[in-house]
């Protein structure tokens, strides 16, 4: 690695200096060209960028293991798109069946958290086939658990449905399954039913979900594990670089047990809305809130605050509605989360309904319909479309509402 940056260097032209920058020293440009130390994954960003260049090139063959650590960590921290190119980038190198089947399913999980269901199903596929045939039954459980996240994410219900229902049957098939993966499977299984209409037995699994999953809390410790494995890696500790940094993989997805825990509060808000039960819908969606402010992870707090917004309208207070929709469209956009951003837009034009401003919630409505279609989610689009629909034939717009109607049952 050391000749490749020292090369690299010399072909961008800069001393050893320029390419330290302000960040690093001259001696230690030095010491890792003269391969008397390594770089940590942030020194190895840092230089690569300045040199013009990607990591993996530096990286060449030498440190594959390095390349999967900063894959997972990227996974486990919410960095999705990096893990991602991070995962596909380790495939070309047509890795063994087995480690191949683990990259296919962090991949997967990658797809589905960036709602690229459509784009998951195969790698998820090919990992539970390869786990299964090894008997590898936790890891295959696992995948399967993405599997249905990506049939989820495609509008494929029946098949989310059908993977969760084995995974949940199948639970005590192996006592090396992870316990955190049921409160998972019944979250995913209670969204399923959700967006099915069976609201009962969504609000059934959902408060199984959230008994089994108190007390989840660990992101300090994963942040701190984090931070040990950067010093041992600038020390020239990889042993003990690595040994910190999978433990901090695996708080780190720990911790993302509370953020699951915050998607059960909100799911059960939703639920308490549907049976008209506010006062619980409130208290839940705060809850949500609360948590996802603390992690600002914007992305999942677009969710929450439609939420909020939908109760609003439900209290019969369609100004702060809006205003809640508006920040929760903000928030999707910001982290490219199509869905929450159809939700947002939907609300919104209810909200503009209810107040009377026909044109605004069929630029809203229209809008969301758009996302929907760009995005390949027709039962979405067709939702939309019903709704739009709705206020169109509200308005006196018979003919409008009847070509929207055709459009939504063609979907």
């Amino acid at each position: 690695m050391g000749a490749r940056i020292r090369a690299a260097r010399l072909a961008a032209g800069l001393t050893q200096a320029e390419l330290a920058g302000e960040q690093y020293s001259k001696a230690y440009v030095s010491a890792l060209e003269n391969s008397l130390t390594q770089p940590s994954i942030k020194a190895l960003a840092y230089l690569a960028a300045r040199l013009g260049t990607t990591p993996a090139t530096l990286v060449g063959d030498d440190d594959v293991v390095a390349l999967r650590l900063d894959a997972d960590l990227h996974l486990a921290s919410g960095d999705w798109q990096a893990a991602a190119d991070g995962y596909a980038a380790l495939l070309a190198r047509e890795p063994a069946a087995l480690t191949r089947a683990e990259l296919l399913r962090a991949q997967a999980e990658a797809l589905c958290r960036l709602d690229r269901g459509a784009d998951a199903i195969a790698p998820a596929g090919e990992a539970l086939e390869l786990f299964t045939a090894a008997g590898r039954l936790a890891d295959a459980a696992l995948a399967r658990y993405w599997l249905s996240a990506a049939y989820y994410g495609s509008d494929d219900l029946d098949e989310a449905r059908g993977l969760l229902r084995g995974l949940l049957d199948d639970r005590s098939g192996d006592p090396g399954v992870d316990p955190d993966l049921h409160v998972r499977a019944l979250v995913a299984a209670a969204n399923v039913d959700a967006r099915r209409g069976d609201h009962a037995s969504a609000l059934a699994l959902l408060q199984e979900a959230q008994r089994a999953a108190a007390g989840f809390d660990a992101l300090r410790r994963a942040s701190f594990a984090a931070a040990l494995s950067a010093s041992y890696r600038e020390l020239g500790d990889f042993e003990g670089a690595l040994r910190q940094g999978q433990r901090s993989v695996a708080l780190y997805a720990e911790a993302a047990a509370e953020r699951d825990a915050a998607a059960m509060d909100n799911n059960l808000a939703l639920t308490y809305l549907v049976l008209g039960n506010l006062v619980a819908a409130e208290t839940h969606a705060a809850a949500a809130a609360a948590a996802l402010a603390r992690f600002d992870d914007v992305r999942k707090l677009a969710h929450v605050l439609d939420t909020q917004a939908q109760i609003a309208i439900a209290r019969g207070q369609p100004k702060n509605a809006r205003e809640l929709a508006t920040t929760a469209l903000t928030h999707a956009e910001a982290s490219s989360n199509h869905k929450a951003a159809i939700d947002a837009l939907t609300t919104r034009a209810r909200a503009a309904q209810a107040l009377g401003d026909v044109s605004a919630a069929a630029t809203d409505f229209e809008r969301a319909a758009d996302i929907a279609a760009e995005h390949g989610l027709p039962s979405r689009r067709a939702e939309v479309l019903r709704a739009w629909a709705a206020l169109a034939a509200e308005s006196g717009d018979h003919r409008r509402a009847y070509e929207l109607m055709r459009a939504a049952a063609s979907q």
